[in-house]
């Protein structure tokens, strides 16, 4: 299996690429730059089956419309987070003086929902708090959780923005937190953690575990 993380998306934030070489694979959010992502997928070798969005804010969606032009990739993401694509306003476009807005996705996801990369899959953990639709996207059998804007290395997403809430998100919190302590995290910005480090070293956790 490959994991590659390409950070060069807006506001540092990370497009992860999974997926079998020579097969087919997922790229989880689109905030890099659209060549970047062809040229990772190039090299491996993975033809581009799904682009999983974790929310729907501009610095994570703003290469997807592209993207999946380019690959024929279906774009996926939470029921409740569909409608902020479309808005400028609360996907954050108008934070940074723009207008933009996306296009429709393909397939809306839920909780509980699977899905099949072959060797690999991906399970959709809805975790509100950040946006009213985050999702984390845990692959299990292989100990990977991408945490998108809900959990960060010693930090947690910030629930000030249009749609965001703290009761939401520390419900969420609880619920990721209760994962192995091996999992590894690779957050929608920053460096990759450690379920067990966050719980131990996390002053935002600490409070939930009280």
């Amino acid at each position: 299996m490959s994991l590659i993380a390409v950070i060069e998306g807006m506001l540092a934030s990370n497009t992860y690429i999974i997926g079998q070489k020579g097969g087919c694979g997922a790229a989880v959010d689109a905030g890099a730059d659209t060549g970047e992502i062809i040229k990772v997928l190039d090299r491996e070798k993975i033809e581009l089956k799904y682009i999983l969005l974790t929310h729907a804010h501009l610095d994570h969606i703003v290469s997807m419309d592209r993207l999946r032009e380019k690959t024929g990739a279906r774009i996926l993401i939470h029921e409740d987070d569909a409608p902020l694509l479309s808005d400028p306003v609360n996907n954050g476009a108008m934070l940074f003086g723009r207008k933009d807005a996306f296009k429709a996705p393909d397939i809306l996801v839920k909780d509980g929902d699977t899905l099949d990369l072959g060797e690999v899959v991906l399970n959709i953990i809805h975790t509100p708090g950040h946006t009213p639709g985050g999702i984390c996207i845990l692959c299990g059998d292989k100990g990977l959780l991408f945490t998108g804007d809900t959990l960060f290395k010693l930090s947690v997403g910030r629930t000030d923005l249009g749609n965001g809430n703290s009761c939401q998100l520390g419900i969420s919190l609880k619920k990721i937190i209760k994962l192995p302590d091996d999992t590894v995290v690779y957050p929608g910005h920053g460096e990759a953690t450690t379920i067990g480090y966050e719980r131990q070293r996390n002053p935002y956790l600490k409070t939930l575990l009280l």
